[in-house]
């Protein structure tokens, strides 16, 4: 399977773009899905961060309090690493088994920490979407309701800019507007179905 990942920083439009593709007929695996779905209500993760911190951690409903745990791993950072070491073995594992059963001519996987948790080793190519710091800090607080203080904790968290562009083969700006991007997402959509093409044939002579 052919593979491409999908990244950019919080803010990015990110997901727009994915869905873009999706409207191609490309399936898209959503790290951020996989693990929302790995502290699932019931799930033994979730059971494991109820252990650690108690009802608090909960909603009333027994399901994840995210908000509270956002908080919690952005102001103990050791809480993070936990919270990691915990999560990410699922997640990979959960990605790497819709990768596989994909059967889209190509498959899309998207993740704001592509570079960050390594995983560009599972891609044949990488497309960044592109924005200024500046419209990150916009479009977040205006979309996610949350602090400043917050925003600039998530954009310290994540690779720069320069680092996502240096690892970049492809980019999508998206600095403007949205009304924009589907001819970007076209162009590239057609360059990809040319490059499995292309990778199909040298497989089979």
């Amino acid at each position: 399977m052919w593979v491409l990942g999908l990244t950019g920083g919080i803010g990015s439009g990110k997901t727009t773009v994915s869905d873009l593709f999706a409207a191609h007929g490309i399936q898209v695996v959503d790290a951020d899905v996989v693990a929302r779905q790995s502290l699932d209500k019931g799930s033994p993760a979730l059971e494991a961060v109820e252990a650690r911190y108690g009802s608090q951690a909960l909603q009333q409903d027994g399901s994840l309090n995210r908000a509270w745990l956002r908080e919690k791993i952005f102001a103990e950072p050791e809480e993070k690493q936990w919270l990691n070491a915990l999560t990410h073995p699922l997640i990979r594992k959960e990605m790497l088994k819709q990768l596989h059963a994909a059967t889209s001519a190509y498959v899309i996987l998207s993740a704001p920490l592509l570079l960050e948790n390594k995983l560009t080793q599972f891609c044949d190519r990488v497309l960044v979407v592109d924005v200024t710091e500046a419209t990150q800090r916009q479009r977040t607080q205006a979309r996610d309701q949350v602090s400043a203080a917050q925003v600039e904790q998530i954009i310290a968290a994540q690779a720069s800019r320069a680092e996502r562009l240096a690892a970049a083969d492809d980019v999508i700006d998206n600095n403007g507007a949205v009304s924009q991007l589907p001819a970007q997402v076209e162009k590239l959509h057609q360059q990809y179905l040319q490059r499995v093409a292309g990778s199909s044939k040298s497989l089979e002579t």
